[in-house]
């Protein structure tokens, strides 16, 4: 007697959330030499030994000191500390608490979520946040920590992780990017903090314009992956049980497609987005299949793939800044939108029109990239 939307959320989201985060415990596992090797050489360069002999240092080896490195993660545990006590917590043990668990589940994803951007291109932020609230939740509920105060603890601990994920998945990008441009790791780390900063200083704005315009529990910028975060700590926080059948179930499912050499990531996601964002999904990797294999020449489909991803890139980013530039038109009180002729007939059409035309140029511009000899 379930409407499919009833059944979505019921069942579909959290086999789906069970996925998310499996998938993201395989991604550790597969990870785990690289996090070992990356702590070796950690530990080598602050005893002074890096291992590497030679004339003339090349330069993508030239990174900041270990030392320097290590004093910047000491004084961020401090500020994330003080920041949980006089914050959030208010109470030195659950700070504490929430400390080691950033500490830790930031140390292990921070290196997941690099080496996918290094090899893939993607990076699985959603399932490690679902994965790290979930842990987080689990662990401030057996020290004592439930109801209110014990959500926005969860959700907090999981933006600070998710947090950490995105700039190092964002950093990884720019390293690969300024290893092809000819730039040196050590001034692209001076100055990435330059670039926190402003970012941190200009983004808390820009999301409260965007929440009081529009919102982001529903409308046009409802955030599902939000909301499937914070459906996850509330039956846990609120002592009602958590739905772990269904988290198990997508964790078999995750462990199955594993097996099948099938992503389970890409699979769980699918099955707690909602429909009106998983369409314009599938068609974006109906036209992606489309574009790389209309040649014989696999170099060549690599060529136009990656033009179609670079147009797509900008596309994303262009239309999140204007999104942006509306959002601040509107709290200033400047409103150009009909709302009644965006709601006709005749709207729809043109939006769909205009949608095609989008789905074309991306297409025929692809295609049109040339194999450099």
């Amino acid at each position: 007697s379930m409407s499919a939307e009833e059944i979505f959320t019921t069942y579909a989201r959290h086999i789906g959330i069970g996925g998310i985060a499996t998938a993201g415990v395989i991604g550790i596992i597969n990870s785990w030499g690289i996090i070992k090797g990356a702590v070796g050489l950690a530990a080598k360069e602050l005893k002074g030994k890096t291992g590497i002999v030679q004339t003339e240092e090349i330069r993508t080896q030239k990174d900041l000191s270990m030392k320097v490195i290590a004093i910047g993660i000491f004084a961020t545990l401090i500020v994330t500390y003080l920041f949980f006590h006089f914050g959030v917590l208010d109470n030195w043990y659950y700070a504490l608490i929430g400390l080691l668990i950033v500490g830790i589940i930031a140390f292990l994803f921070t290196t997941v979520a690099a080496n996918a951007i290094a090899i893939v291109g993607t990076n699985p932020v959603s399932g490690m946040t679902l994965m790290t609230l979930i842990l987080a939740s689990i662990i401030l509920v057996a020290v004592g920590l439930k109801g209110t105060a014990g959500m926005v603890s969860a959700l907090i601990i999981g933006g600070v992780v998710c947090t950490a994920l995105s700039m190092a998945g964002g950093f990884i990008t720019d390293l690969k990017i300024g290893y092809w441009i000819g730039s040196t790791p050590a001034k692209q780390e001076s100055w990435k903090f330059l670039g926190t900063l402003v970012s941190a200083a200009t983004v808390g704005g820009v999301i409260l314009i965007l929440n009081q315009t529009y919102g982001f529990t529903s409308g046009q910028l409802a955030a599902p992956q939000a909301n499937a975060m914070a459906a996850v700590i509330e039956p846990l926080m609120s002592g009602s049980g958590a739905p772990w059948a269904l988290y198990a179930i997508g964790a078999v499912l995750a462990i199955i497609l594993n097996f099948c050499k099938i992503p389970a990531l890409a699979f769980a996601l699918g099955m707690f987005i909602p429909l009106e964002l998983n369409t314009p999904l599938l068609i974006g990797g109906a036209i992606s299949w489309y574009v790389g294999n209309r040649s014989k020449d696999q170099a060549l489909n690599s060529v136009r793939l990656e033009k179609g991803t670079l147009l797509a890139s900008g596309f994303i980013a262009g239309g999140a800044l204007m999104g942006v530039v509306s959002a601040a038109m509107r709290f200033a009180g400047i409103n150009l939108v009909d709302i009644k002729w965006m709601e006709s007939n005749s709207a729809g059409v043109l939006a769909i029109v205009m949608y095609i035309l989008l789905i074309a140029y991306l297409a025929i511009s692809s295609l049109k990239a040339k194999e450099e000899k």
